[in-house]
């Protein structure tokens, strides 16, 4: 694995002057493979710490949360073949390898060319001891002994680079607003387009896997300036589609998009159609503890001060939709089971006024709203994410009465109360 490194003066104040001064900083490679062996072989140590391991499960619809207090650390400065330094000019930010796995790619933002390293010489240098020292305790190869070769003269300012499968790289660059085609063998630039502005991340389906799709390019731009009408809150940002099937890298499409534009995954849409992905929860296999299969099971129930709701939603009501006997001091829970058996039908829920979240609940789930009524009055309870003609029928009533008042729980569905007005 590889990482960039910058800051490699290690400062912590004014870093854009401070952490900008060296020539190099460093591309990190990590030698995963012999740190699951070190981990194997009990080499790992036991580091004291706090963190949350959060696990997911499909059945129940709901998380368990775990506090850590301890984790496994390899000390890289013990078990010298992990971990390896290589030079790389200038505050590396993109580190990119192609589809072959051969080649490397330091994007240098402050530098005016692009080093690329191959991972045979690399291993060679590791191999011949082929270092120029260490830091902090990491074996530094030499650039030269890395270095497959480097892009001369490609743009000011290069960020990320991603590939088309064919041979050929495709860089950004931030400050000279434009992206550049070079091959990757020859360091040849073959092509460049402008973008509007200050492109950083981009994306080609496919383009940073062993597979590439490299017939388009998405260039995400980081600055708009004048390009679209200030609208507010915040200003719009552009991103541009190129065509990049030909020698020559072709505009087709320039649009709008929120800020700030970053890092994306693209794929044919053969890949992710009827995958896996149009999924819905079949409500026999629904085993959250809190789950409402039918309307018939629909009820509320009240434990101290807090009050349960199971609750079903389907095209285009709730169940129950009018609730009584909740009062302040309650803490209320909204277990509200989607009984929709399409996958394309999610429900929303929100309590008008809540101040913590609304649910989106897809089919065949069941999901948990916490709330706590802030006041004594009627609250509208409605759904979020529409879904049929009826969506915004598609609501009920709480009240919430005093606290020590003598308002029976009660719920119901399909019964006006009281009965309307003549």
């Amino acid at each position: 694995m590889f990482f960039s490194c910058y800051n490699t003066e290690q400062a912590n104040t004014l870093l854009e002057v401070n952490a900008s001064q060296k020539d190099k900083d460093f591309i990190m490679a990590v030698n995963w493979k012999k740190a699951e062996e070190y981990i194997k072989a009990g080499k790992g140590k036991l580091t004291p710490t706090k963190y949350a391991h959060n696990v997911y499960n499909e059945s129940t619809h709901s998380a368990t949360s775990e506090m850590k207090t301890q984790v496994l650390i390899l000390d890289s400065k013990e078990l010298k073949d992990i971990c390896y330094m290589i030079p790389c000019p200038k505050s590396p930010h993109g580190c990119d390898v192609d589809p072959t796995g051969e080649y490397i790619v330091g994007s240098g933002k402050l530098a005016a060319l692009i080093p690329v390293f191959s991972f045979d010489k690399m291993q060679n240098a590791i191999k011949n001891k082929q270092f120029e020292g260490e830091y902090d305790g990491i074996p530094v190869i030499k650039y030269e002994a890395a270095l497959h070769g480097e892009v001369q003269k490609p743009g000011l300012g290069p960020l990320h680079t991603e590939f088309d499968g064919k041979g050929n790289a495709y860089t950004t660059f931030f400050v000279s607003s434009e992206v550049v085609k070079w091959d990757i063998k020859s360091l040849k630039v073959l092509d460049r387009v402008p973008t509007y502005y200050s492109v950083g991340h981009l994306c080609i389906p496919g383009g940073d896997s062993k597979k590439p799709f490299g017939k388009y390019l998405v260039a995400y731009n980081k600055i708009t300036k004048d390009r679209y009408l200030p609208t507010g809150p915040e200003l719009a940002q552009s991103a541009q589609i190129f065509d990049i099937s030909g020698d020559k890298m072709q505009l087709i499409l320039d649009f709008p998009t929120i800020g700030e534009p970053h890092y994306a995954q693209a794929a044919p849409a053969d890949l992710i159609r009827n995958n896996g992905q149009l999924k819905f929860h079949k409500l026999e296999e629904n085993k959250h503890p809190y789950v409402t299969k039918g309307e018939k099971e629909a009820k509320v129930t009240r434990q101290g001060n807090q009050v349960h709701v199971y609750m079903t939603s389907i095209r285009s009501h709730f169940a129950p939709d009018n609730i009584e006997g909740v009062k302040m001091g309650d803490v209320v829970y909204f277990h509200v089971t989607n009984l929709e058996q399409d996958w394309d039908v999610p429900h929303g829920f929100a309590v008008k006024g809540a101040s913590n979240a609304e649910l989106l609940i897809m089919p065949g789930e069941t999901a948990t709203l916490k709330w706590v009524p802030d006041r004594v009055g009627m609250f509208p309870m409605y759904c979020t994410d529409f879904c049929s003609a009826l969506h915004q029928e598609m609501q009920g009533y709480v009240r919430v009465s005093p606290a020590g008042s003598s308002v029976p729980l009660t719920w119901s569905l399909g019964t006006n109360l009281p009965a309307a007005t003549k």
